[in-house]
């Protein structure tokens, strides 16, 4: 019933997460991060503390290590479905029997896709060409481009209700976090949203939120 991404970007070491679903609200429990640790969306019979446990388990262990140490506190693993990157780039994915088909997983270096109840595997096949396309807005657009080129291969065989996408980078908020809880067209909705994040006045009053430096203090980035 929903299709995700998570992702690293090699460049920056910026780390995000973007999703969309049949069902509302989407972004209250699929998609989780934490700057400079890692990215992890859990989806299927949703449990959040798939990715609450895998993001703790990531500062001593990397994605795969992580992530199956997560799912064995999990009786019902079965029914979860689950991707993550970690700091490094690692990837890892679950998949477990029982989710709805289609099901299924792709991980790359830095990069992982996970859907259930798709149309069919094309739809985790587009998203990776898509994200792995240049686009203007860097990092962020390759995670909107893939959630976009999922959409469009067919996404969650339902149709798509709400969808998400979060980017963290040095901070612990995120840099960008927007979420269409509830929309007839969820995918122009988010992308509406992320041209008011990146540009203009918003992008200019976030530009001004204090951040915290290696020092521990906080002040404003144009200080």
């Amino acid at each position: 019933m929903t299709f995700s991404i998570v992702a690293r970007d090699p460049d920056t070491g910026a780390l995000g997460i973007a999703t969309a679903t049949a069902g509302p609200m989407v972004g209250a429990l699929v998609p989780h991060g934490r700057s400079r640790v890692g990215a992890v969306a859990t989806q299927a019979m949703t449990n959040p503390y798939l990715a609450i446990d895998t993001l703790a388990l990531l500062d001593e262990h990397p994605a795969a290590a992580a992530l199956q140490a997560a799912l064995a506190r999990d009786t019902e693993a079965r029914q979860r479905q689950v991707i993550v990157v970690d700091a490094n780039g690692a990837s890892e994915g679950w998949t477990g029997e029982q989710c709805v088909p289609y099901a299924g997983h792709l991980t790359a270096a830095g990069v992982a896709l996970a859907g259930n109840m798709l149309t069919g595997p094309a739809v985790l096949d587009e998203m990776l060409a898509g994200y792995h396309c240049q686009h203007k807005a860097g990092f962020a657009g390759r995670l909107l481009a893939a959630l976009l080129a999922g959409a469009a291969a067919g996404g969650d065989s339902r149709g798509i209700g709400s969808a998400a996408l979060r980017v963290y980078t040095s901070q612990a908020y995120p840099d960008l976090d927007l979420r269409v809880d509830a929309s007839d067209e969820p995918m122009a909705a988010l992308e509406q949203l992320f041209a008011l994040a990146t540009s203009g006045p918003y992008a200019e009053f976030f530009a001004d939120v204090p951040r915290r430096h290696a020092d521990g203090e906080w002040r404003k980035l144009t200080t």
